[in-house]
């Protein structure tokens, strides 16, 4: 299949149907769907594993899921995909109270909104205004919202300043935006924060964990679902085989790496749209695309495992939940099994400007500052771990960060349209491009099912001589 790169108006027939370049949840649905279609697909994938922004580890004996992990009420594509090959779901453990550590106080509280005293009514008044403009924003089309032009010019701490949110409101979303984002709430544009509230179905929805976004995860794993889909495509797939540049006429595309280079009728990229940048398109993407993918950076989030022989927080009556203002970890779960007997599993995330130091300390000191931050939540047995690992994202070098792309203020309006446009028989996919859940695994798998249908959209019309002498925009 080897060819030089320039050469992509073959009179031949093409090599496969469709090209994936990227085996992520997103670039593998794609190659999946369009395998049921009947097309012939190759997939290529930088890194030597599959996944992408979904990974699993086992500690102690116990499955941790290192990237992506929950899913909830309305994400209706992931959860059908999972249901497709087999992998299991089970409830995210809510029994009991949460905790806070909040202003050097430790306090107990249920539901979602912990109680930060007076402010509670300003958080509340803050949580539904947010929802409120929202709702204004249309779901895939951010830049046609009536104020899109001001709401993008400021940044979501910007505006949280404007609209005289109490120090604690500023707190808890900033606390909200770094789970969410990676990213503190001076980093990302007002409009995005918007749009993203409202394509996954409002603050409660995304931020709850019973009826929320975090109500189950798999009992395999996230990574399990890449993996039984990865295992379909037997040698379609190829790891370690970076794409560096892409051809294109108007009916073809020729896809290289170091080692291969194969002719397709269409691509999809599904890799985060800052790693857009690293391939060399011919003819060069539109100003607009070359442009987003400076402007849309990923987010910095990782992740903290730490097992214990038993949940003993659950002692307590607590649930595993927790905030806290001092950091590395801001947030915490109990990501394991239900029953006292079974071991107990804390998930800790190291988001925003916490982990733009954490990320940068050796192994055990990371792991000492994790455990603490447990210790300060759940008392001094967490400190008494018998396994730990934690996941850094940023660190990744195909992946480049976590969980989603982050575009500061005045980057949308300009660029949000070049996220999922076509350039020709060039397709995008991955989690960013989707109208909704994007910034989660069924907005990873929603865009890889409508990269998949435009491409078999475009295997369906047939090419003429014509077709061959010009470039498709």
């Amino acid at each position: 299949m080897t060819a030089s790169p320039s050469t992509v108006a073959e009179s031949s027939a093409p090599d496969v149907d469709v090209v994936v370049v990227g085996a992520g949840l997103s670039g593998l649905t794609a190659a999946h769907r369009l395998r049921q279609f009947g097309a012939r697909v190759a997939v290529f994938e930088a890194d030597d594993r599959v996944g992408g922004r979904v990974s699993s580890a086992e500690v102690a004996g116990v499955h941790v899921d290192l990237g992506g992990t929950f899913v909830g009420p309305g994400q209706d594509r992931v959860l059908a995909l999972a249901d497709e090959v087999g992998v299991t779901r089970f409830a995210t453990y809510t029994a009991g109270q949460n905790v806070i550590r909040w202003r050097g106080q430790h306090r107990r509280y249920r539901g979602t909104v912990p109680p930060v005293g007076a402010s509670i009514v300003d958080v509340a008044r803050i949580q539904l205004t947010l929802d409120r403009l929202a709702r204004t924003v249309p779901c895939g089309r951010p830049a046609a919202a009536g104020q899109a032009a001001q709401w993008d010019a400021e940044s979501l701490g910007s505006w949280l300043r404007r609209s005289h949110a109490s120090s604690a409101a500023r707190d808890l979303i900033a606390i909200a935006g770094r789970t969410t984002w990676g990213c503190e709430p001076d980093e990302i544009s007002f409009l995005h924060a918007l749009h993203y509230i409202h394509q996954a179905g409002g603050l409660s929805s995304m931020l709850d964990t019973a009826g929320g976004a975090q109500e189950e995860h798999f009992v395999e794993g996230s990574y399990e679902i890449a993996r039984r889909l990865a295992a379909g495509l037997g040698e379609a797939l190829r790891l370690r085989a970076p794409v560096r540049r892409i051809d294109a006429t108007a009916d073809r595309v020729r896809v290289t790496t170091d080692h291969e280079s194969v002719s397709a009728r269409a691509v999809v990229v599904a890799v985060p749209p800052s790693l857009r940048g690293r391939i060399a398109f011919a003819p060069a993407l539109p100003p607009a695309h070359t442009q987003m993918a400076q402007r849309w950076p990923a987010g910095v989030l990782s992740k903290a495992y730490a097992v214990y022989d038993r949940p003993f927080w659950r002692d307590r009556d607590l649930s595993g939940q927790g905030l806290s203002d001092t950091g590395p970890v801001f947030i915490t779960f109990d990501a394991g099994p239900a029953g006292l007997d079974a071991p107990g599993v804390l998930l800790g995330f190291v988001g925003g400007v916490y982990a733009r130091e954490w990320d940068d300390l050796p192994p055990a000191e990371r792991r000492a500052r994790v455990l603490s931050s447990f210790a300060d939540l759940y008392g001094p047995k967490a400190l008494d771990a018998t396994g730990y690992i934690d996941q850094r994202w940023g660190a990744e070098p195909w992946v480049a960060g976590g969980p989603t792309a982050v575009p500061g203020p005045g980057a949308v309006v300009p660029y949000a349209s070049a996220l999922a446009e076509p350039v020709g028989r060039v397709l995008w996919a991955g989690t960013e491009t989707a109208k909704r859940w994007t910034g989660f695994m069924d907005g990873a798998v929603r865009a890889g099912e409508r990269a998949a249908l435009q491409a078999q959209a475009l295997l369906a019309v047939p090419t003429t001589d014509d077709e061959q002498t010009g470039v498709a925009r």
